[in-house]
Formats: C-alpha cells, structure tokens, sequence
C-alpha cells in the first residue's frame, strides 16, 4: 500500500540515483504514447464469449494448485488472447476477419501512404506471420523477424530497413525486443499487450534512441471489451507503482494476485 512504498523508497533513496531517459539525453525527439481499440468481429465475439466462459471454470478450480495451477490458468489466458489477435490462432479452421487485424492494416495503409516508416510487434510468430500476407495482399512490402532468424541476418535486414528499403518491418516481441537499432522507424506497432511493460518499452526502444530525428508514435492495439484491455489496465497499476520505487523488470504474470487473476475473466 502507500505508506509501504513511501516507507520501501525512503530506505533505498540513500544508495540509488535513478535517471529516466528523457532526463538525460535532452535531444532525442518526443515520442507520443496512445493506445486504440479494435471492436472484436460478430463471429470471434461468440467464440470468445463461449471460451471464456470455459476457461474460467477452470481457472477458479486451477487456483488452489499454487504455481503449476498458475502456468495452466497462464495458458488458458493465451488462448483468449490468441482469440483477441485472430481466432485462427486458436482454431485453424477459422475462415473470417479479425477486427484488430483490420485495424491495423487500415493503421499500416494509412501511415504508409503519409510516409511513415513501421515497427509491427506481436509475441505470436504466426499472427506475424498471417499479417505479412495481408501486408503482401495490400501490396505493402515487409521485412520479418522472428527468434529464428540468424544473428548475421538481423542486422542485414535492421541496415536495410534504416537504408530505406520497405516501410514495414515485423518483429517477435521475444526476438526483436531488444538488441537491434531501428531508428529508420517512426512509428512502433504492438500487436498485442505483453504482461510485463518494460518487455514492451524496450521494443518501442528499437525506434526511440540515440540516433532518431524524428517524432516517434507508439500505438498499443487491444480489443475492446477482453482480458487485451484488462492487462493494459494491469500494466498502468504495475508502472505506476514501479515508477514510484525503481524501473520496473520483473513484474510478470507469476506475481499477480489470485484477486487480479480472476478480474481478467469478468
């Protein structure tokens, strides 16, 4: 609670000097940080509203097994999840739209056209995978990254991507989060929220460094009314409270609450 955390920084105060980013390197450019929703299709909010429904009868039988409950109760979640990015992540029979995939290629198209170059995260390599067809369809060029492309190749395609050659460059959120300068951006995608914020700010990092002129936007993509728009809402909590004692790194799904377990399924 409050008087914890005022008690916890006063007692480290005396051995650390934290510095953020923009306090130190004063001539980097703004980067402009919001957040849009994609309203789920007709045929994912059935699917979704019958699995969710599932998985937390589940969950709250999963709850009393401690951690090993926890990872089961974390799969359930990616599956809702997976449903949010694209129901054929979930059922590769699925054969209809996706509304935040619409989303984004209308983003993509939009910001292409005004002559923006983008970074494109998602933690799933197959939604990467499934947006560069619809890139190719749309008749967007990309580059792609995932964990595995060889270490030589990633800093061919990162030179050139800041070369110029093609707008959009997909990346895996666990492969391309850190690592890579892509300052050729000025705009950052995610996809998809990860649990741990800090995951996701080093990836808009990728744009946002020492060597970038421009303005950099970074958008966060969630579907309205999920378990997408709660971990947001997780995520906020978790950083303001980190941002009150020291950058946070560890914050992940394992140190949730069973009480904050169970929101994400109302």
């Amino acid at each position: 609670d409050e008087d914890v955390s005022v008690n916890f920084r006063n007692r480290i105060k005396p051995f650390m000097l934290r510095r953020m980013k923009n306090d130190v390197l004063n001539e980097l450019p703004e980067k402009i940080e919001n957040t849009m929703f994609a309203e789920l299709t007709h045929d994912q909010k059935n699917m979704y509203s019958s699995y969710l429904a599932l998985a937390k009868d589940q969950t709250i039988r999963l709850l009393g097994e401690g951690g090993q409950g926890k990872m089961r109760i974390l799969t359930l979640l990616m599956r809702l999840r997976q449903i949010c990015c694209h129901p054929t992540l979930f059922d590769e029979n699925y054969d209809k739209d996706s509304g935040k995939l619409e989303l984004l290629i209308e983003l993509v198209t939009n910001a292409t056209d005004a002559g923006h170059r983008i970074l494109v995260f998602s933690q799933f390599t197959s939604m990467l995978e499934i947006i560069q067809d619809r890139l190719k369809e749309e008749g967007i060029p990309c580059f792609y990254l995932n964990g595995q492309t060889p270490s030589y190749e990633r800093a061919e395609l990162a030179d050139r991507f800041n070369g110029g050659e093609r707008d959009v460059f997909l990346i895996s959120l666990k492969a391309g989060g850190v690592g890579l300068n892509l300052t050729g951006a000025d705009m950052v995608i995610h996809y998809d929220p990860w649990w741990n914020p800090a995951v996701m700010d080093q990836a808009s990092d990728r744009a946002y460094r020492i060597g970038q002129t421009k303005a950099v936007q970074v958008i966060r993509l969630a579907s309205k009314g999920t378990i997408e728009e709660k971990i947001l809402k997780l995520q906020e909590n978790k950083r303001n409270l980190a941002d009150d004692i020291v950058r946070v790194n560890t914050e992940t799904f394992k140190d949730l609450s069973n009480e904050e377990i169970l929101s994400l399924f109302s």
